[in-house]
């Protein structure tokens, strides 16, 4: 960290991948400057890398913003459900656990905080851009079967990190428009 403050390379809107081999003292220098992590947990498990501790990025009073990400390059999937619940796996293996509503936020305004773009994307608020994905809560017969136990929000949010997938996306939309339509593009296919 200190070659990279050295170079004015931290900072806002500076991120930096995976932070699965950081001292505390490099974890205090990442907080005060205000630079983010960017959590890549397939790509962290495909080369066995190490194992990121959220729970040290949020330590009290040097808290650092992590965003989630996928990281194909070294990782194995495109899919935020897939990362979310390598994520999961990840918590579990380093010893602690991670809820599905933070996997979710790690997400969307994780990694907006993440990229300093708060209040523009990353949540439904009045005014930030809308770009969504809207998901099958029963996209395969075993996410349907599992959804049926879900007690509550946090339980079905947890079915849908750990056993969705591509599958599971309906909708996209972007900019309040939508981009695709998985029965229409089903549709399209049949009717070739």
């Amino acid at each position: 960290m200190d070659v990279y403050a050295r170079f004015g390379l931290t900072g806002r809107r500076a991120i930096y991948g995976h932070g699965i081999h950081l001292s505390e003292r490099e974890w205090r220098a990442i907080a005060s400057s205000g630079t983010a992590i960017a959590h890549c947990p397939t790509s962290n498990l495909f080369l066995g890398s190490g194992l990121f501790r959220w729970d040290r990025a949020k330590k009290a009073g040097r808290p650092v913003e992590v965003g989630l990400a996928t990281d194909v390059g070294g990782g194995t999937t495109l899919s935020f459900l897939r990362t979310m619940g390598e994520a999961y796996k990840v918590a579990q293996l380093a010893g602690t656990s991670m809820p599905a509503a933070h996997a979710f936020w790690l997400a969307t305004q994780g990694g907006a905080r993440a990229l300093d773009l708060e209040g523009r994307v990353g949540n439904l608020a009045p005014g930030c851009e809308a770009d969504l994905v809207v998901l099958d809560l029963a996209s395969t017969p075993l996410v349907a079967q599992r959804m049926r136990h879900a007690n509550d929000v946090d339980e079905a949010l947890f079915v849908q990190m750990t056993l969705g997938d591509d599958r599971a996306i309906r909708q996209t939309w972007i900019a309040g428009r939508k981009a695709w339509d998985r029965d229409e593009a089903g549709k399209a296919v049949r009717r070739r």
